[in-house]
């Protein structure tokens, strides 16, 4: 191999390199408009009658409650009136 054609492949892997950081990164197509998973365009709705979702829902709102147990006892208590 030259040392023109090792430059090359150097400056070709360099780029490589740089592209796959900024991706990384998520600087990649910045100047770009990005979709955005939670857009009507990136699939909103796609976890519409998912068990699995729902379940994760479920959860998540289970944990939150038990991060502030006087906000659930108000909740309970509002409830039964």
């Amino acid at each position: 191999m030259t040392k023109k054609e090792l430059e090359t492949r150097v400056v070709a892997l360099e780029k490589t390199v740089e592209s796959l950081q900024a991706r990384a990164n998520g600087t990649a197509g910045a100047a770009v408009n990005p979709v955005h998973w939670w857009t009507v365009e990136g699939g909103a709705g796609r976890f519409a009658d998912d068990p699995g979702f729902e379940e994760m829902v479920r959860l998540g709102r289970e944990y939150r409650e038990s991060l502030d147990p006087d906000r659930l006892d108000l909740k309970r208590s509002s409830a039964s009136r």
